[in-house]
């Protein structure tokens, strides 16, 4: 029986665009801000039409993802996931931290559209994306309800870690300075509380970067306070 290689290389078939240009602020899972516009455009070997042929048909599609801001030349049995505090150590293979052996992701997202652009060959028009700009992509594969949806399964210690949100108060002459395209998705990141878990100070001000500006903030309690827009 032959053996498969130890090894295998994987090609770049494409790279997403986003609001994101720093980790700090993406949805920790895909789909919690079905506002997030991506864009999806494949690299000149595989910008073919063909490609992606009865595509448009399915809701949604996975992407398999690289973890590009997390690369590492070693990696740990244990992580530490944030949603637990940051302290307590879970087996890396039971959680989704990108410090993996193979730091891979796996997203599903909702296809808007696929638009045929003359320079650029087929554009994938995604929503609900939870990856940082210009993050290199391995592989697209349809959703398919009836194989990929599990409605009765176990959630593991996810369980005790549900996702919650927070009152955002969005002053209107702050909110005027964000384009209006942009509005919806930023406010819906915001409110998914885009701190750490652990860090639980009303005095700290935060800091993120989100298309063409940045945002300042805080968090009391439940209630999350945009203090300043500026433009990056």
């Amino acid at each position: 029986m032959p053996t498969a290689p130890e090894e295998m290389t994987l090609k770049v078939i494409a790279h997403i665009h986003t609001a994101f240009p720093t980790k700090f602020g993406i949805p920790r899972q895909s789909g919690l801000v079905d506002e997030l516009r991506g864009e999806v455009i494949f690299t000149p070997e595989y910008r073919n039409a063909d490609a992606v042929r009865g595509l448009e048909d399915f809701s949604h599609i996975w992407l398999v993802w690289q973890f590009s801001g997390a690369v590492r030349d070693s990696w740990s049995p244990t992580v530490r996931p944030p949603r637990l505090g940051g302290n307590t150590r879970m087996g890396v293979f039971a959680t989704r931290s990108p410090f993996r052996p193979n730091p891979l992701g796996l997203s599903s997202v909702r296809l808007e559209g696929i638009e045929h652009r003359p320079d650029i060959g087929p554009v994938l028009i995604v929503r609900g994306a939870d990856l940082m700009d210009g993050t290199p992509i391995y592989d697209i594969k349809p959703y398919i309800p009836y194989a990929d949806c599990h409605p009765d399964a176990a959630e593991g210690f996810t369980g005790q870690t549900q996702f919650h949100r927070l009152q955002v108060q969005f002053p209107p002459e702050l909110l005027a300075q964000v384009p209006q395209a942009d509005r919806a998705a930023l406010t819906g990141v915001l409110a998914g509380d885009p701190r750490p878990s652990y860090q639980h100070d009303p005095q700290r001000v935060y800091g993120m970067e989100f298309g063409p500006v940045e945002v300042h903030f805080t968090v009391d309690g439940e209630v999350l306070t945009v203090t300043g827009i500026a433009r990056r």
